[in-house]
C-alpha cells in the first residue's frame, strides 16, 4: 500500500535506548563531575581572583581569552593527558605506572595554593567514591597511587574502575573544570548568567579539541605556558582580601 505523507512525516525509526550499563556509567559520571558533587570545587579559582585583581580578566571576552589559554596551553592540557594516562593504567591494572603517573601529576603543579587545590579535590572526589560508589579493584588502585591523588587522577582512576569510557571522562572532565572556572570568573568581575553561559558556549569547541588532544599525547607532550596564570596562582597568596582559596 502506498501513501501519499511527505517523507518527513514518515515515523522514523526510534534510536536505540542505552542499554543498563550506559545508562549507569552516565549517571554516574554526571553525578561526579557535576558542580553539587562536594569536592570544594567552589572555594577555588586556579588564580582568576588574582587575575581579576589585577586587571587581567574584566569582562567576559578577557575571561574567555584567559581560560582559553588555560585550557589548550595551561593546566587543563596537562591534566587532560594526566586523566588519560591514568585511565588506561588503571583499566590495565598496570599498578607500577599507575603510580608513576600519579606521582608525576603531584609533582607537576606549579604553585603551594594549585597543589591544596588539586589534592584536596583528589582526596575529596576518592573519598566520595569510597563511600557511595565503591568497587571491586578500587582499594587496590587507590593505594598503589602511594598517597599521589591529585584530581584528575583522582577522576581517571575512578572512571576507568567503573568502565567509563575514556572519551566520554574526558569531555565531562573538561566541562566540570571550565564550568567551575567560569563560576569563579562569574563572581569576580562579576558576569551575570547570561553572559556566563555565552562564555562556557563559546569555549566549546576549545574544549572539545583540548580533549582530543590530550587523549592523543603522550606524557612528554606535557607542559604548560601560561606564564602569567602560573604568576597568578603564585601571588593569589599574598593578596589583600580573598574570596578564594587559590
Amino acid at each position: 500500500m502506498t501513501t501519499s505523507r511527505p517523507a518527513d512525516l514518515v515515523p522514523q525509526a526510534e534510536p536505540a535506548a542505552l542499554s543498563a550499563d550506559e545508562g549507569a556509567a552516565l549517571y554516574r559520571l554526571m553525578t561526579w563531575l557535576s558542580p553539587a558533587f562536594p569536592v570544594g570545587a567552589f572555594s577555588y579559582s586556579s588564580g582568576i581572583e588574582w587575575a581579576v585583581e589585577a586587571g587581567d580578566i574584566v569582562d567576559a571576552a578577557t575571561l574567555q581569552d584567559w581560560l582559553s589559554s588555560m585550557l589548550t596551553d595551561g593546566s587543563g592540557f596537562c591534566d587532560g593527558v594526566f586523566v588519560a594516562h591514568v585511565h588506561r593504567a588503571a583499566s590495565d591494572r598496570d599498578e607500577k605506572t599507575l603510580r608513576e603517573i600519579a606521582e608525576l601529576a603531584a609533582a607537576f603543579v606549579p604553585s603551594k595554593e594549585r597543589q591544596l587545590e588539586t589534592a584536596s579535590q583528589g582526596r575529596a572526589f576518592i573519598e566520595i567514591a569510597r563511600s557511595a560508589w565503591n568497587h571491586d579493584g578500587l582499594e587496590r588502585l587507590i593505594a598503589a597511587c602511594d598517597g599521589a591523588m591529585v584530581y584528575p587522577v583522582a577522576v581517571g582512576l575512578v572512571s576507568a574502575v567503573h568502565k567509563i569510557p575514556l572519551s566520554a571522562t574526558m569531555h565531562g572532565f573538561f566541562h566540570a573544570v571550565t564550568s567551575n572556572w567560569i563560576s569563579a570568573g562569574a563572581r569576580l568581575v562579576p558576569l551575570g548568567q547570561t553572559d556566563s553561559q555565552r562564555v562556557l558556549a563559546a569555549l566549546e569547541p576549545v574544549v572539545v579539541a583540548t580533549g582530543t588532544r590530550a587523549m592523543a599525547a603522550s606524557l612528554d607532550d606535557l607542559g604548560s605556558a601560561t606564564f602569567r596564570s602560573d604568576i597568578g596562582g603564585m601571588r593569589h597568596e599574598t593578596q589583600y582580601t580573598r574570596l578564594f582559596r587559590s
